[in-house]
C-alpha cells in the first residue's frame, strides 16, 4: 500500500483549506453617496479584515446611483444622501423595505479656497453675491443631487438664491463641487460639513442654519434583487461600533443606536 508523502499531504491540506476559504468569502456591492467616500474607504477595509468578505463600494451622486439601480445595475446595498431617492426606489419595489434604516445625519457649510478667509454669519443679510463678484459658487446639481438640493433650499429660504443663481457652477456630485473650490476654480462652494473636514485645501466660513433646509438624513437599505444574506450582514456592520467610530470621525451624526 502506497502512502502519500508528508510534504504532499500537507500541500493537499493547504490547497483544500485555501479552496474552502475562497468558497466561503463573499462580495457585497454597495452604492453609496459620494460624500461618504472617506468613511466608506475605512469601513470597507475594516469589514474585509474582520469578516474575510469584500465590500465593493460605488460612489456617486445619490440621484445617479438611484437611476442606475432603476436601470437594473446589480447592487446589494444602497445608501442615499437624502430620503427622496430612497423613497423613489421603495415606491418602485426595488428595496427591501424591512431593512430600511436612517443611518446618518449631516450639515451643509459654505467653504472658501482662500485659507485666510474670515468666518461669516450665514443668514438673510449675508452678502454672498458681492462676495463672489464675477466668480462662481460651486454646488452639486441643485435639482438632482441631495447636497445641491439642500444648498438651494437653504439659499432660497434665506432669500439669497435669486442673487447667486446665475453664478452657480453645478457639479455632478458634492465631491466634484468640493474639488472646484479646493483647486481654486471656484472661490466659494456649498458642501457637506463632512466633505469640508476631509479636504485640507478649503476653509469653512460658516454652517447653514438647520431650519433653512430639510433635515439631512442618509437612509440605507438592502436591495430587493441583491444577495440578501451578505447585504444584511454589511448593513448590520454599518450600524456597529467600528462603522460608528469611522462615521463620527468624519463628522457625521450617527442616527442608529
Amino acid at each position: 500500500m502506497s502512502l502519500c508523502p508528508r510534504p504532499a499531504l500537507a500541500a493537499a491540506v493547504l490547497m483544500l483549506a485555501s479552496s474552502a476559504g475562497a468558497v466561503s468569502a463573499a462580495e457585497v456591492t454597495v452604492f453609496a453617496a459620494a460624500s461618504m467616500k472617506n468613511a466608506m474607504d475605512e469601513i470597507s477595509a475594516r469589514y474585509a479584515d474582520e469578516t474575510g468578505n469584500t465590500a465593493v463600494v460605488s460612489l456617486a451622486g445619490s440621484s445617479a446611483l438611484a437611476r442606475q439601480i432603476q436601470a437594473g445595475a446589480p447592487a446589494d446595498v444602497f445608501i442615499s444622501a437624502n430620503t427622496d431617492w430612497m423613497d423613489t426606489l421603495e415606491q418602485d419595489g426595488l428595496i427591501d423595505t424591512n431593512s430600511r434604516v436612517d443611518l446618518l445625519g449631516n450639515s451643509i457649510v459654505l467653504v472658501a479656497h482662500d485659507p485666510d478667509a474670515a468666518p461669516v454669519a450665514i443668514g438673510a443679510d449675508l452678502p454672498l453675491a458681492e462676495m463672489l463678484g464675477e466668480n462662481r459658487l460651486a454646488m452639486a446639481l441643485v435639482d438632482a443631487v441631495p447636497a445641491g438640493i439642500y444648498g438651494k433650499a437653504a439659499l432660497t429660504s434665506l432669500g439669497l438664491w435669486d442673487g447667486v443663481a446665475p453664478k452657480v457652477a453645478q457639479a455632478d456630485n458634492v465631491r466634484a463641487a468640493l474639488a472646484l473650490v479646493a483647486t481654486g476654480e471656484a472661490p466659494l462652494g456649498i458642501v457637506y460639513a463632512t466633505d469640508a473636514a476631509a479636504e485640507p485645501d478649503v476653509t469653512v466660513l460658516g454652517t447653514f442654519p438647520e431650519d433653512s433646509h430639510a433635515p439631512i438624513t442618509y437612509p440605507a437599505a438592502t436591495l430587493a434583487d441583491g444577495d440578501a444574506t451578505i447585504a444584511q450582514e454589511f448593513l448590520d456592520y454599518l450600524q456597529g461600533p467600528v462603522a460608528r467610530e469611522a462615521f463620527e470621525r468624519q463628522g457625521f451624526t450617527v442616527l442608529t443606536e
